[in-house]
């Protein structure tokens, strides 16, 4: 038992000590297990061969994985998607199999064993590249949102390819593993279907993917209802477990890949009201499983194997990340994808990724390929994922200023045309406004600074103009001096404050309505001269709020009058606040007043809800 904690003690002390360290140096959370696995096992010696057998159980956390991919995929999301993910994604993951198994079985690979090649390198890292897209705030660019498509494709991709491999296997490692009887866990281990034939073993198969669906679509609700009133958090959490590892140990039984049972049964399960608290509930046992997962190939990392075929690997590498990155390329090129975020695109999935660990591991337990093999090919996976922080690096450094640097050379658009609005930023907020006002025959110019988001409204037929709207030269031939409106939506607050300003004081006729992102914005923006200023989340929470009071069980009516009476109630107080608000450089008496307003308005909020409610019970009154 000693043993078996300071083994533990060991793995999780190193992830401890070189995962935030990993994240600090923006290496990413899987390349701080990898390199805390290589330092506590070939470096250090500190873990041995029992990694093996850890390695087994860790694999359970990219069973959690998929089951957590099924419930992300709504089939309503997954149709909306369904041009990027089988177009992009399903181009991506064919090109780059078929190519990669093409130069193995050049290098002298039989077919069935480049062909498992070419599935293993075709998948990318989910794991490194979302979580670095969100530290990096990539995420909802347009390289970025291709990216999610492709990964989301790969990961629906990893179930064919696990019932595909078996197919694949050798006659003579199969041979080679029975005379030396290396399989006789795997005969003695439990099985459904063992001696069935052909039909009754296809029979039990339909039966059990069958069966995960109906369970988790009729059953499954009713056993969380239940479990859900007992009011026992750990209970649900029990619950939560017992039906991955439950269809897990029945796909294991039928002689199905354990991830496909948990996939389905996730995908079955996404549109359940109970989907949230199982995400909840599963995601800390798969974040630590893989994580420890990671730990384990860190350490199962050959050196002498590295140090004897350095250059070998080094080649595969880098031809693997190549192929695949041109691959990416031309897919970019075919689906329009502009400028940074085809380099984003590109270089981010050129990795090989966390799943190839699970398929190469896949691979030699079906005698698919020979284990001297598995443990090069190995290599090349960890060290693709080794180089993906220096590809990422070299995006942000190199290839993003010179891209933006163009965009600040590049000359503004010549606008020839003049409106009756003036719309400067067609970011979220001003292209409803600007939508509201064409689909009412109101002509308006349109600018914004962000050339990528001009030619995203260009390609859906919006007409935009790239430009400056505090530079007065494109204001003048936006025809500032006729137009009736300015609206401004602009996302940078200094500058929209400026502009308000500009245009206030050379232009006073032009009316002014602007967007902004809080109350102290709100100010700026009315001291700089505004005419109209709304804030950019407050009628929408205003909105929630009586939205709230209506599920409660106040009647539409008067919910709807309690959101009036709290708006009418806090724009009387406004003009005090916004007295105060410019003696700011009074200091701590500005606090002290801003404090004392702040609460009288919130109790005349009060007694306006109160009077409210009198005046409601007084009409009722009457009406009996």
């Amino acid at each position: 038992m000693t043993g078996y904690f300071i083994q533990a003690f060991i793995y999780l002390a190193a992830a401890v000590i070189m995962v935030p360290l990993a994240k600090k140096l923006g290496l990413g959370s899987v390349l701080g297990y990898l390199i805390a696995g290589v330092i506590i096992g070939p470096v250090s010696g500190m873990v041995g061969e029992e990694t093996i057998t850890i390695q087994h159980f860790a694999e359970f956390g990219v069973v959690m994985m998929l089951f957590l991919v099924g419930l992300e995929l709504h089939p309503q999301m997954l149709w909306q998607m369904r041009h990027r993910l089988l177009g992009l994604g399903g181009l991506q993951v064919t090109a780059s199999a078929v190519l990669l198994a093409a130069i193995a079985f050049l290098l002298g690979q039989p077919v069935s064993v480049a062909v498992a090649i070419g599935l293993v390198f075709s998948l990318s890292s989910t794991a490194i590249v979302l979580q670095t897209f969100n530290e990096k705030g990539l995420t909802k660019t347009e390289g970025g949102h291709n990216a999610f498509s492709v990964l989301l494709m790969q990961d629906i991709a990893v179930i064919p390819i696990l019932a595909f491999i078996p197919v694949l296997a050798l006659p003579e490692l199969v041979s080679a593993a029975q005379t030396m009887q290396t399989t006789v866990q795997h005969h003695e281990s439990l099985s459904l279907v063992a001696g069935l034939p052909t039909w009754a073993y296809a029979g039990a198969i339909f039966a059990s993917i069958a069966g995960v669906v109906v369970i988790g679509h009729y059953l499954s609700r009713p056993l969380f209802h239940y479990v859900a009133n007992s009011g026992l958090r750990e209970i649900f959490v029990a619950t939560a477990l017992l039906l991955v590892i439950g269809i897990a140990a029945l796909m294991s039984l039928v002689g199905l890949s354990p991830a496909l049972g948990t996939f389905l049964a996730g995908v079955v399960l996404a549109n359940s009201e109970f989907r949230h608290e199982l995400e909840s509930n599963i995601e800390p046992f798969k974040g630590l499983l893989l994580g420890l997962f990671f730990i384990t190939v860190g350490a199962g990392i050959n050196f002498a194997v590295l140090s004897e075929h350095l250059l070998l690997i080094i080649t595969l590498t880098l031809t693997v990340m190549l192929v695949k990155a041109g691959v990416l390329w031309a897919l970019a090129m075919l689906f329009k994808i502009h400028n940074s975020d085809r380099w984003l695109f590109a270089l981010s999935l050129s990795q090989a990724g966390e799943f190839g660990f699970v398929l190469l591991s896949y691979a030699l337990q079906n005698h698919v390929i020979p284990a001297a093999t598995v443990s090069l090919l190995q290599l090349v996976v960890a060290l693709s994922m080794f180089l993906t922080p220096v590809l990422f690096i070299l995006y942000d450094k190199v290839i993003l200023p010179r891209y933006q640097q163009r965009t600040n050379q590049q000359a503004y658009d010549d606008i020839q045309e003049q409106g009756q609005v003036i719309i400067a930023g067609i970011g979220r907020f001003g292209q409803i406004v600007n939508r509201l006002l064409i689909a009412n025959g109101v002509h308006t110019v349109v600018m914004d600074l962000d050339v990528n988001q001009v030619e995203s409204m260009r390609r859906i037929q919006v007409k935009a103009y790239f430009g400056d709207a505090t530079r007065p030269e494109l204001l003048h031939t936006a025809g500032i001096e006729q137009a009736a409106l300015l609206v401004v939506a602009i996302d940078d607050r200094e500058s929209a404050r400026a502009l308000v300003h500009a245009v206030k004081q050379n232009h006073p006729g032009v009316t002014i309505l602007a967007r902004a992102f809080d109350r102290g914005h709100h100010y700026e923006l009315k001291h700089a001269g505004a005419d109209v200023i709304v804030s950019e989340t407050y009628h929408s929470a205003l909105d929630l709020g009586a939205r709230a009071l209506t599920c409660l069980g106040f009647e539409p009516a008067l919910a709807e009058q309690k959101k009036q009476a709290f708006w009418e109630t806090e724009k009387a107080a406004s003009e005090q606040l916004y007295d105060t608000w410019q003696h700011g450089s009074e200091g701590q008496q500005y606090d002290h007043d801003y404090r004392k307003l702040f609460i009288q308005t919130e109790e005349a909020i009060k007694q306006a809800m109160k009077s409210d409610i009198a005046d409601e019970l007084g009409h009722a009154g009457k009406k009996q």
